[in-house]
C-alpha cells in the first residue's frame, strides 16, 4: 500500500470538499462553482491544514478543459463556426485591443514598464473557457445564436493567446525581460528565426492543423468511431471517445503548437459529423463534469485571501477592467454589428471573467522577467473574484435588458438568424405553402395560435419517432426544441416548432401550454423535465403530462409530481421482448400425494 499518494489525496480532497461546499452553495441559491472555488482555497497553500499537490491539480484541471471543449465541439459544426465569423473575428480582436489598453494604463499607473503593461493587458483580455461554457450551459443558451457567437469569439481569443505565448519569449528582451530569443519551438530555435519568421511559422502550423483535421480527421475519426461501435463493447466505445479527445488535443499541442482546448474542440467538431456523436457526448459527460470541477478547485488553490487586505486598490482596478471594461467594449462591438440587446448583454456577461490562459501568460511573463511577481498576484486575484462574480454579471445583464431595450431600441431590430422570430421557407417550392416553422426570438417569443393541442418537448431519437407518429395520425402538434439542426427535419413534416428551452417561462407561453391538451416530455434528463412539469402545471393544472425516465429513482421523482404517465425505456423493452416470446403454458401442479 502507498502511504504517500499525492494524486489520490488531491482528487479525494478536491472532489470531496467541492461536493460539500457545492451542495451548501446550491442550498443557499448561489452557483455551485462558488463552493468549488472555496474548496480550492481550503486545500491551497495559503490556508492551514491539508495542502493538495500544486503540480498535479492544474494538470487534472487541464483534462477538464479538454473534455469540456470536446463536448462543445460535439454540438458544434464547421458550418456553425463559419456562420459567426463576421462578428466573432473582428469582435474578439477589438475587444482584446480595448482590454489590453485598459490593462496597460493600469500598469503604467503602477510604475511598470511598457512590456509589463502589454502583458498585463493581454492577460486581462481573454476569458476562461470553462467558466464561459459553464455559464452558457447554466443559462441554457449554448445551442442558440448568441451561444454560438460566444463560442466562436472564444475560439478567436484562444488563437490570439497561442500567438502571444509563442511570440513572447522572442520579444522578452525588447520588453524589458530576459534577453533571450528562445521560443520553445524547436523549428524556430534550429533556424534561429526572428519574430517575423516565428509569426509565419505559428500561423502556418495553425493552418496545417485545421487542414489536417478537415481533410484527414473528417474521414478517420468517424470511421474509427464506427469500427469501435461495431465491436459491440460499450466499454471500448467510451475508451475510444476519450482516447480520441485526449489524443487529438495532446497531438495538436505538441505537433502544431495550438492549445489543448482548441485541439479538443476541433476533435469534437469533426466527430459531430458521425451518427454516433450523441452517444459519444453522453459517454464523456460524467468525466467532463468531474474534471471541470477540479478546474475550479485548482483555481481556488492559487488564491491568497490576504491579498485583498494587503493591496486592495490595484485588485479592485483589475476587477473593474475585467467586469466593466471588457463588458462595455464587447457590448458596443456587438451592437455595432446590429445584433439585439439580448445578444450583446449575453456576450458581455460571458466575457466578464478571466482564467487559464491568463495564468499561463502571467507565469511565462514572470519567468522571462517581463512581468513583476505582483503582476501575477493581481491576475490571480482578478481571476478568482471575476469567476465568483460572473453569475451575478449574468443576473445583472438580465435585469438591465428591459431598460436598455426601452432606451436603445426605438424600433424593432433587424432580423438576425436564430434571434428574431420568422417563418422559415428555405427548401420549399414556390407552388407549395410554407410550413409553419416558427423560430422564436430569445427576447420576443411568438405565441402559437393552436389550442387543445399536444406540446412535445425534445425532438431527439425518441422525440422524432413521436413526431412521425403524430404527423401520421394528423394530430395537432407544437414542438419545443433548442437544437437548431433539428428544424430542417421538422420542416419536412410541416410541424410548428419553437426554438428554445422549455424551462423558460416565455418558451412555455409561446407553446400555449395554458390551452394545450397534453404535454409530452421526450428529453432524457428527468430532473430538467421535473422543472418543466412544475411550470407547466402552474400554467395549466388540468394538463395531461407524459414523461420518460431511465431509472426507478427518476420514475419516483416524476410520479411524485403526479404526471399522467411515466414511460421507462427498460421496462418497455422487457415488455416488448416478452410479447415476442412464445412461452409454453404451465402444466397444472399435481395434487400432493401423502407419503
Amino acid at each position: 500500500m502507498l502511504h504517500d499518494a499525492p494524486l489520490i489525496s488531491s482528487i479525494v480532497a478536491g472532489l470531496g470538499l467541492a461536493f460539500i461546499f457545492g451542495a451548501i452553495a446550491n442550498r443557499l441559491k448561489i452557483p455551485p462553482l462558488v463552493g468549488y472555488l472555496f474548496a480550492g482555497v481550503l486545500v491551497g497553500p495559503h490556508t492551514p491544514g491539508f495542502v493538495a499537490d500544486q503540480t498535479l491539480a492544474p494538470e487534472l484541471a487541464e483534462i477538464g478543459v479538454i473534455l469540456l471543449m470536446f463536448g462543445v465541439g460535439l454540438h458544434f459544426s464547421v458550418k456553425d463556426l463559419l456562420s459567426v465569423r463576421a462578428i466573432a473575428i473582428p469582435g474578439a480582436v477589438v475587444q482584446i485591443a480595448a482590454a489590453t489598453c485598459l490593462g496597460g494604463l493600469l500598469a503604467m499607473a503602477l510604475g511598470w514598464g511598457w512590456g509589463a503593461a502589454l502583458l498585463l493587458g493581454l492577460a486581462l483580455s481573454t476569458a476562461s473557457t470553462v467558466v464561459l461554457l459553464r455559464a452558457l450551459q447554466d443559462q441554457r443558451i449554448l445551442d442558440t445564436s448568441r451561444g454560438r457567437i460566444a463560442v466562436g469569439w472564444l475560439v478567436v481569443e484562444d488563437l490570439a493567446m497561442v500567438l502571444a505565448l509563442v511570440l513572447l519569449p522572442a520579444f522578452a528582451g525588447a520588453m524589458g525581460g530576459t534577453d533571450s530569443v528562445a521560443t520553445h519551438d524547436p523549428i524556430a530555435d534550429y533556424f534561429q528565426l526572428n519574430w517575423v519568421g516565428v509569426l509565419a511559422l505559428t500561423l502556418g502550423k495553425v493552418v496545417a492543423f485545421v487542414v489536417v483535421m478537415l481533410v484527414v480527421g473528417r474521414r478517420v475519426i468517424p470511421w474509427v468511431l464506427h469500427q469501435i461501435a461495431q465491436s459491440g463493447s460499450r466499454e471500448l466505445f467510451r475508451l475510444g471517445v476519450l482516447a480520441i479527445a485526449l489524443g487529438v488535443a495532446y497531438g495538436a499541442a505538441k505537433l502544431f503548437g495550438v492549445s489543448l482546448a482548441l485541439g479538443a474542440f476541433f476533435a469534437g467538431m469533426i466527430m459531430s459529423e458521425s451518427e454516433l456523436s450523441h452517444q459519444a457526448a453522453q459517454d464523456s459527460l460524467p468525466l467532463r463534469d468531474a474534471f471541470s470541477v477540479l478546474f475550479f478547485v485548482s483555481v481556488g488553490m492559487l488564491f491568497d485571501p490576504l491579498a485583498l487586505i494587503d493591496d486592495p486598490l490595484p485588485i479592485l482596478a483589475v476587477l473593474f477592467i475585467i467586469i466593466f471594461g471588457k463588458s462595455v467594449a464587447a457590448f458596443v462591438i456587438v451592437r455595432l454589428f446590429h445584433h439585439p440587446i439580448a445578444t450583446a448583454l449575453t456576450i458581455s456577461a460571458s466575457l466578464a471573467q478571466i482564467g487559464e490562459f491568463s495564468f499561463i501568460l502571467a507565469e511565462l511573463g514572470v519567468n522571462l522577467g517581463v512581468l513583476p511577481p505582483e503582476g501575477r498576484s493581481l491576475i490571480l486575484a482578478g481571476a478568482i473574484l471575476s469567476i465568483l462574480l460572473n453569475p451575478l454579471a449574468f443576473h445583472g445583464a438580465e435585469r438591465l435588458r428591459p431598460w436598455l431595450e426601452r432606451k436603445l431600441e426605438k424600433t424593432p431590430p433587424a432580423p438576425v438568424p436564430g434571434e428574431q422570430a420568422r417563418i422559415t421557407t428555405d427548401t420549399i417550392e414556390d407552388n407549395e405553402p410554407a410550413p409553419a416553422v416558427v423560430t422564436v426570438a430569445e427576447d420576443a417569443p411568438v405565441t402559437t395560435s393552436k389550442t387543445n393541442h399536444i406540446v412535445l418537448v425534445g425532438c431527439g431519437r425518441v422525440g422524432s419517432l413521436i413526431v412521425a407518429g403524430l404527423a401520421e395520425a394528423q394530430e395537432t402538434l407544437v414542438v419545443i426544441e433548442d437544437a437548431t439542426r433539428v428544424t430542417s427535419a421538422l420542416m419536412a413534416l410541416d410541424v410548428e416548432t419553437i426554438i428554445g428551452n422549455a424551462v423558460r417561462d416565455d418558451v412555455l407561453a409561446a407553446a400555449n401550454v395554458a390551452q394545450a391538451a397534453t404535454l409530452v416530455l421526450a428529453i432524457p434528463n428527468a430532473f430538467e423535465a421535473a422543472q418543466v412539469i412544475k411550470k407547466a402545471k402552474a400554467l395549466n393544472p388540468q394538463l395531461s403530462i407524459i414523461a420518460r425516465a431511465h431509472s426507478d429513482s427518476e420514475v419516483s421523482l416524476l410520479e411524485e409530481l403526479e404526471v399522467s404517465a411515466v414511460i421507462m425505456g427498460e421496462r418497455e423493452i422487457a415488455k416488448g421482448v416478452l410479447s415476442c416470446l412464445t412461452l409454453p403454458p404451465k402444466d397444472p401442479q399435481p395434487d400432493a400425494v401423502p407419503a
